[in-house]
């Protein structure tokens, strides 16, 4: 698979002349589900669900889908009749050629007096995990972790915790917008020294092959 990141927190995965894009937000290019063939969207927050970048994807491809918790596929549903699936921890389905398992429950905890949305995490072919906003197991190995390194609800401890839990071979930063350049090279130490993977970072736009 060609592994294309975008601005923030998503991703867009592309196989055999097939376009999957993961979490197209608001921080996001405007265009980042343009061409999809499959979306998947892990949970409401703005910065993973933008409505207008999602309908640009849909409307764009009258055959691309859209797989996504409830909360999100009840807002859209209507207008793209047949084509938008609702998902939970354990589903198993193919998108666009993808294999896709489902992973997690919950939204990590920003604060106790913030109610918990629901949060899913995304597993492609048995390769890439997404985990949204989460810090998610998925409880298989994992070659290539997309990794929430900077939100409200995270600190570099636990981002290094949970390198080491998944074991990837290789991880590399989403959820990053908000993490100032000054920071980054503090954030490569210690992540790329104390994780025990592979730990890089991708400019927007930039792509790899995983």
């Amino acid at each position: 698979m060609k592994l294309t990141k975008k601005t923030h927190a998503c991703i867009r995965l592309e196989k055999d002349g097939r376009t999957l894009v993961i979490d197209p937000g608001a921080y996001s290019e405007e265009d980042a589900a343009v061409g999809a063939d499959a979306i998947l969207v892990t949970h409401e927050h703005a910065d993973h669900f933008d409505e207008g970048r999602l309908r640009a994807g849909l409307e764009g491809n009258p055959g691309a889908e859209l797989w996504t918790l409830r909360s999100v596929a009840e807002q859209v549903s209507a207008a793209f009749p047949g084509r938008v699936h609702t998902v939970g921890h354990g589903d198993t389905f193919s998108a666009a050629g993808f294999d896709v398992q489902v992973h997690g429950e919950l939204h990590a905890v920003i604060h106790p007096d913030i109610p918990r949305l629901t949060n899913v995490g995304y597993l492609v072919d048995g390769s890439v995990f997404h985990p949204g906003d989460a810090l998610t197991l998925p409880g298989e190995p994992v070659d290539t972790l997309m990794l929430p390194v900077h939100a409200p609800w995270n600190k570099i401890s636990e981002v290094i915790d949970y390198v080491r839990e998944v074991k990837p071979r290789r991880a590399y930063d989403i959820h990053d917008a908000m993490l100032t350049e000054l920071a980054r090279p503090v954030y490569d130490t210690q992540i790329g020294s104390l994780g025990g993977a592979d730990h890089g970072r991708l400019a927007s736009g930039e792509s790899i092959d995983v």
